[in-house]
């Protein structure tokens, strides 16, 4: 299994999983080929070649702004992904991005941005107010609805 992660120049974070082969790629290449300086970062890839890759990928993170509310959407075929691979987005402005409702579409499981958004929140909210929140489902639907708002 592959992991694919779609980067922006500043975040280079990837899961631990020993039994995978992570590809790390931007429209910019000298960007991700960057990152290499990092021991634990895998393989940087051209942006051209992400298509021949995306048949072995069991899993594809965008990291980006890309899909994001005023951004260009992220240009991805998701037909050519495994029928088991997950789509992952970290954008949560719309929730369901373009590449996510192209991959439900397809009846891959997908994961939006809205837990990233709430989990990274706790630590800063635990500084400012003295009190660690829990972050609910009852938490998260609060947000959705706040966020789907017309």
């Amino acid at each position: 299994m592959s992991l694919i992660f779609i980067v922006c120049k500043g975040l280079a974070y990837k899961l631990r999983l020993p039994c995978c082969k992570d590809t790390y790629i931007n429209r910019e290449y000298a960007a991700v080929k960057n990152l290499r300086i990092e021991s634990w970062i895998g393989g940087a890839v051209e942006w051209d070649i992400l298509g021949e890759l995306l048949p072995r990928a069991g899993l594809l993170v965008n990291t980006t702004s890309l899909g994001m509310h005023g951004q260009p959407s992220l240009d991805v075929d998701v037909a050519r992904l495994p029928e088991a691979a997950v789509v992952a987005d970290l954008v949560y402005v719309p929730l369901v991005t373009p590449l996510l409702a192209a991959a439900k579409a397809r009846g891959l499981m997908t994961a939006d941005g809205l837990g990233m958004l709430l989990h990274q929140a706790v630590r800063g909210f635990e500084l400012w107010f003295g009190q660690r929140p829990e972050v609910t489902a009852e938490l998260r639907a609060l947000v959705e609805a706040d966020l789907t708002k017309t």
